[in-house]
């Protein structure tokens, strides 16, 4: 059976699907998806804390150009077989190139329910992919429509630094970091204690929004729609093979698996909206949260488990 997290997603899909009235308010959502980026910030800080060594560095830089990579090679895809525009392409590589922290969260409580073996830097991973993917893909638009002004990738770059999801997950890990699950108990326990409460809640409102982007499905987008399930797949493996080369424990390849093959539906929305307004961003959360993100969290994380395994043994 998938876990019970994955449940309320499904609950949620199907109450979007019917047509149900169930509605959580917008601002409890925010409030869900605050707590929810705070508290990995946090879990990963409390992780990171007396681990920290200069052995991190190679596999941050490894994962970090994994995130510049993913968009340079999906970008001549989107253009030349799924038949984007520049401007559809460049934002659909950065969704795909960045992360999600929903499919983080859904990983990661996979990996301690299993107790596999989690390294604890694996919160890091989030920024490391996130923040060069949105960069390489505003750089490959640019480049194509010939827009080179430093005044405005200085506020691209404020813009994708200063997001709420950077903001929070690099605040918490820092914070987690430096206080520990001694003196940070008084605050920490709260978040913890609720950590897979939160992300029930979040995935049941991600159902339903996953159900308004296939309501109704937009067929003529066959192509898009094809890249959305294979685009994953192909990219688990690109992530589960980075994750064995670097010799990481088996939770951590697991994550960094689920996340190259996730795509964003917070970061890169808001980045791409600021950087590229000729950008049909509907499209990009048709594919990332219509398709991709239901496909990761209900077979694609046991499924790439299963490969991990199969390769260990």
């Amino acid at each position: 059976m998938p876990d019970i997290v994955v449940m309320f997603f499904l609950l949620g899909l199907l109450a979007g699907l019917v047509k149900s009235d169930l509605n959580i308010p917008k601002a409890a959502y925010d409030t869900l998806s605050l707590l929810l980026m705070l508290t990995i910030g946090l879990k990963g800080g409390m992780s990171l804390y007396g681990n920290l060594h200069w052995s991190l560095i190679p596999e941050l830089l490894g994962v970090a150009a994994l995130g510049g990579l993913i968009p340079l090679a999906l970008m001549p895809v989107l253009r030349r077989l799924v038949r984007l525009s520049a401007a559809d392409s460049a934002s659909i590589a950065a969704h795909y190139g960045s992360v999600s922290a929903g499919t983080f969260a859904v990983a990661l409580a996979f990996a301690e329910g299993r107790n596999l073996v989690i390294g604890a830097e694996v919160t890091l991973y989030l920024v490391m992919l996130e923040l060069p993917a949105i960069m390489v893909a505003i750089a490959l638009y640019r480049r194509h429509a010939g827009k080179n002004s430093g005044e405005a990738m200085q506020g691209i770059w404020h813009e994708t630094l200063t997001n709420r999801g950077v903001i929070l997950l690099a605040g918490g890990a820092v914070i987690g970091a430096m206080y520990g699950p001694g003196e940070g108990a008084k605050v920490t326990e709260l978040f913890m204690g609720a950590f897979h409460a939160v992300l029930a809640l979040f995935l049941l409102q991600m159902g339903l929004t996953a159900a308004d982007t296939l309501r109704p499905i937009p067929w003529f987008h066959w192509r898009l729609l094809t890249f959305a399930l294979i685009a994953p797949l192909v990219l688990s493996l690109v992530g589960m093979s980075v994750g064995l080369l670097l010799g990481l424990p088996t939770g951590s390849v697991l994550i960094l698996t689920a996340l190259t093959a996730s795509a964003s539906y917070i970061a890169a929305p808001a980045a791409m909206r600021t950087a590229i307004p000729e950008a049909n961003i509907g499209l990009a959360m048709l594919a990332s949260l219509g398709f991709t993100f239901p496909l990761n969290v209900i077979v694609g994380i046991p499924l790439y488990h299963q490969i991990i395994e199969w390769i260990a043994l």
